[in-house]
């Protein structure tokens, strides 16, 4: 009688077919938001240091890439604006000749079935980088949350009446879904959806991000509006909050170092839930690559899939153009 296993995992495993037989989790470019950088002028398409592979890009270069992405299957794409025209209240975000509202027009017209997401904040617009309006109570400045509120929304009907598809507000203010879901239905944008930033971390992984969208702050830091890093049930009552009042997707930012929430949050809720692959998580691959540490595609895709293996619908990342060529 034989002494060897007979129970041997290794046998599905010893070729490529057999492994694609019984492979449990599969990236597909539909899985994929693809993040876009919009800046002020004519004919701009500049590198951005810190996050090699993006670019800034001006409102009249976006059709190309819009195009290139739904060519190659990817049916989103989210868009952060800049201004030159800085103000504490961050007025620029809501004009009708905006960054974000010029880039809508310019991508529906490019590649008419692309779904375009909106990011609704104020932090690229302050000059004070923060992502709500600054009052000084008792001789500190703070972060507002019900005026700021007033402008979010306001900010979420501009990008609807230029033709977004899906707004995301970001700025971690207490009621901004409800704020901009009655808002919108309000004005009659009722099939505009919502996918709110829901358990938005504190985290130092947003550093290249920050030189991306020029919304560096300057003072104090966001700890009171975005989420404790050591909180995974406070990251729950946020995703629980914004379905609530109305949120079509819920999301995780970051993802790779808060996968324990993005399966906590899939698990409890069952909502379409995206997580954010941020700026951070992608430079540190880039940068060990360039080293010749690791290898970068191969790494990419490892961190994508294992998003998406944790719970994650939907998954936004710098590298979306990237892994195609190793999920074809």
């Amino acid at each position: 009688m034989s002494t060897f296993p007979t129970t041997r995992l290794r046998r599905l495993r010893l070729t490529p077919s057999r492994r694609a037989l019984i492979q449990e989790t599969r990236l597909q470019a539909s899985d994929l938001i693809y993040p876009l950088f919009i800046v002020p002028g004519l004919n701009i398409e500049t590198p951005i240091h810190a996050m090699p592979g993006q670019f800034h890009r001006s409102p009249d270069r976006l059709a190309d890439i819009a195009k290139q992405c739904f060519d190659k299957g990817i049916r989103a794409v989210l868009l952060f604006g800049q201004t030159d025209h800085k103000d504490a209240e961050g007025s620029d975000a809501y004009s009708a000749e905006g960054t974000i509202q010029q880039g809508i027009a310019a991508i529906k017209s490019a590649a008419p079935d692309m779904t375009v997401m909106t990011d609704v904040c104020l932090c690229p617009f302050t000059d004070h980088g923060h992502c709500g309006h600054v009052e000084l109570q008792q001789d500190t400045q703070i972060i507002a949350n019900d005026s700021t509120l007033k402008t979010l929304s306001k900010i979420a009907l501009s990008h609807a009446h230029a033709g977004a598809d899906i707004v995301s507000p970001s700025a971690n203010i207490d009621g901004m879904v409800q704020a901009i879901r009655t808002g919108l239905d309000d004005a009659g944008f009722c099939s505009v959806g919502i996918m709110a930033y829901s358990a938005k971390y504190a985290s130092a992984l947003y550093g290249p991000f920050r030189e991306a969208s020029d919304s560096a702050m300057q003072f104090g830091d966001r700890k009171s509006y975005q989420l404790d890093p050591a909180n995974l049930q406070e990251g729950l009552r946020e995703m629980e909050q914004d379905i609530q009042e109305g949120a079509d997707i819920i999301m995780v930012k970051p993802a790779l170092s808060y996968l324990d929430v993005i399966y906590a949050g899939q698990q409890r809720f069952q909502h379409p839930l995206a997580a954010y692959h941020v700026s951070g998580e992608y430079a540190m691959i880039k940068a060990a690559a360039e080293k010749g540490w690791i290898n970068g595609p191969a790494a990419l895709h490892e961190a994508l899939l294992s998003i998406k293996r944790a719970g994650a619908k939907l998954i936004i990342t710098y590298g979306a153009l990237e892994v195609l060529d190793s999920i074809s």
